[in-house]
């Protein structure tokens, strides 16, 4: 379980991971980086979950454990440039637009491939899986026909010889869904820590 901490407060994150919570998400690099500086030594696990931007690229290579939002090739390439030879290798998984939504980020499914191989073979990288936003469920859609796709496009990594073992998918409103189709991470907020403070985005 990844604990979405956007937006709430560094003794809300301390106070979890007292009671055994290790892994964090954030959404912005600056936010993130002012609490990894107030929590340092406590050994937490930090994924950055928000969009991937190129300026942003070594921030998130320096600091973070895990990135879950990379969907082209131009941000794997930096990301493995300037990881710090003395650190572990990043762990990546890489974002599908599984419902092909023109607002959202994310390779295309029938581009996950390529891009999970590049991954797998750039230096300072460990390519762990995939993850993915799918459309907001209502009368027309069911996120669990999304996940379910998700869980075969990961299986197909896996026939291909790719060393995944991640599919990061899954919130606090249909986590069920997506652990019934094969996640293996779920990334939970509001269930966590409650509603995000006011104006907050």
């Amino acid at each position: 379980m990844l604990a979405v901490s956007k937006r709430h407060s560094v003794e809300k994150i301390r106070a979890l991971h007292a009671i055994g919570q290790s892994c964090f998400g954030e959404n912005y690099v600056q936010e993130a980086l002012d609490k990894m500086q107030q929590l340092e030594g406590l050994g937490i696990e930090w994924h950055f979950i928000g969009p991937m931007q190129s300026n942003k690229t070594r921030a998130v290579a320096h600091h973070f454990d895990w990135v879950h939002s990379v969907d082209r090739e131009k941000i794997l390439r930096r990301l493995s440039a300037q990881r710090p030879a003395d650190c572990e290798p990043l762990n990546v998984c890489i974002q599908v637009n599984i419902d092909r939504e023109a607002q959202k980020s994310g390779v295309m499914p029938e581009a996950a491939s390529g891009l999970a191989r590049l991954c797998s073979d750039l230096p300072g990288l460990r390519l762990r899986g995939l993850m993915c936003i799918p459309e907001i469920g209502s009368e027309q859609h069911d996120p669990a026909i999304s996940y379910a796709r998700m869980h075969e496009l990961f299986r197909e990594l896996n026939t291909e010889g790719l060393p995944v073992d991640t599919l990061s998918m899954g919130m606090s409103a249909d986590l069920e869904a997506a652990v019934s189709n094969g996640s293996t991470m779920v990334r939970i907020g509001t269930d966590l820590f409650g509603p995000r403070p006011s104006g907050a985005q």
